[in-house]
């Protein structure tokens, strides 16, 4: 499963999944690709108990809504300050999924060889009340977050 970008894949991870792959691999990166409201009002993961930190890199501007043209340069400025390397994982999380896979692809085609989806996302699908948090992803499966 997964969508091919050149000669690699990004696959699909579960949240639960990518915590235990961030916690066994210190060169392992979270990245959070949410607005900055998103950020500051919901919340952001907190990987201070694995010692790291999610980076944090809109893919696309508020209010409007477009990609951020700029997205793969600034991400990759942010992942060289880090000294992460092509080959090392790099985890995408969005809201539920969408916005994170697209990123993903898109560092895979500039030459990031281990990008992965987070499926769930930090919130999850809409519940039968149209409220997220409560069925799947971070938050809803209790992994450590902070309010922005």
């Amino acid at each position: 499963m997964g969508a091919h970008t050149g000669d690699y894949t990004v696959d699909e991870i579960d949240v639960a999944s990518t915590w235990s792959a961030l916690q066994g691999n210190p060169r392992s990166q979270l990245v959070d690709v949410r607005t900055r409201a998103e950020w500051t009002y919901v919340g952001i993961p907190d990987l201070g108990p694995l010692g790291k930190r999610a980076v944090l890199v809109e893919w696309q501007t508020f209010p409007d809504q477009s990609v951020d043209p700029r997205f793969a340069e600034r991400l990759a400025n942010e992942l060289q300050a880090l000294g992460v390397q092509a080959d090392d994982d790099l985890f995408f999380i969005c809201r539920s999924g969408s916005r994170s896979l697209a990123a993903a692809e898109l560092m895979a085609s500039a030459g990031y060889r281990a990008c992965h989806n987070v499926s769930e996302g930090f919130e999850g699908p809409l519940d039968d009340k149209r409220h997220r948090g409560t069925l799947s992803g971070w938050k809803a499966i209790g992994l450590p977050w902070l309010q922005g």
